[in-house]
């Protein structure tokens, strides 16, 4: 349930100063799904010159809203709202699994758009996501046709030059930095994911080997890691360092391209329950050969911020 908030009152010099009556200029709406936490400005409403700033600034969990990036609900042309997501570091990204979910939430609750499924504009493409509507005429989970994963290197993109095959779905990635080299599955979902199961996911010093991965000179765009745990052939255990905002809690894209990896290994079936450290998604690849992601969608706050 969503908290009443008058106003978050935050600024970095573009308002006046706290305790003199501090400029709010932007509404914000504060969500997560499964502990993936971004600030969502309403773009039918509010408009936001420099959304790669603005991500950084409302980010930090110390002197801004805390979050890992900034998504904007905008009008599409071609879908019934669009998504555009920054990262904590001001990069946009194609997409986010917990995101759109959270922007079907939003739209749908505040009666930007009423279909049921509803599509959604992303860097992916249009998405059609089917919405759990309660009692009380507001969403609480999401169904999301995530399409069909895309697996081939230079599309993910990977430079094949740099990585060597060590069977039909692994391969073999060399050392750099804190990452002492290992194998891997490389799974797009729109957004480029490497995928490695370890025995226990606990032992994954993830602070070290992430970053290390995210910018290693075989990944032109950078790359998402996962390091996962096999608990049976439909359940699994994941850990993730996200490009461009580092540790987060959870990995919508990421547990379908954990799936997908899982399944390509015959370590899963195709579909699986997936532990993330914020909660849990269910996750199916199915027979059509798209991928569809099911979780909650959770409203926290509101307020208001100058930026």
């Amino acid at each position: 349930m969503a908290l009443p908030l008058a106003a978050a009152s935050l600024g970095w010099g573009s308002g006046r100063e706290m305790g003199r009556g501090i400029e709010l200029n932007m509404k914000f709406t504060k969500m997560h799904g499964i502990g993936n936490d971004y600030v969502y400005v309403d773009g039918f409403s509010e408009v936001v010159e420099d959304p790669a700033g603005v991500a950084v600034r409302v980010s930090d969990r110390h002197f801004g809203v805390g979050s890992d990036g900034l998504i904007l609900i905008l009008p599409s042309t071609v879908a019934d709202v669009r998504m555009r997501m920054f990262n904590v570091d001001g990069s946009e990204g194609e997409m986010c699994g917990n995101g759109i979910r959270c922007v079907a939430k939003y739209a749908w609750d505040n009666g930007l758009a009423r279909s049921n499924p509803m599509r959604v504009e992303t860097g992916r493409g249009v998405l059609a996501l089917s919405l759990s509507v309660g009692a009380d005429g507001r969403v609480g989970t999401v169904a999301v046709d995530m399409g069909e994963p895309i697996l081939e290197l230079e599309s993910v993109p990977v430079d094949d030059t740099q990585v060597r095959k060590v069977d039909h779905a692994e391969w073999e990635i060399p050392a750099h930095g804190a990452w002492e080299g290992g194998r891997g599955v490389f799974v797009s979902m729109g957004n480029p994911h490497l995928v490695s199961f370890v025995p226990d996911v606990k032992n994954v010093e993830l602070e070290k080997v992430g970053p290390a991965l995210e910018r290693h000179p075989a990944f032109p765009r950078r790359m998402n890691v996962h390091f996962v745990q096999v608990v049976s052939d439909q359940e699994v255990v994941m850990r993730t360092w996200e490009r461009g905002s580092g540790v987060t809690w959870a990995c919508g894209t990421g547990a379908c391209a954990v799936t997908v990896a899982g399944a390509l290994t015959g370590r899963t079936g195709r579909k699986a329950l997936v532990h993330l450290p914020g909660g849990d998604l269910q996750v199916e690849w199915k027979g059509n050969g798209n991928v569809e992601m099911t979780g909650p969608a959770t409203e926290v706050f509101r307020g208001e911020i100058a930026v």
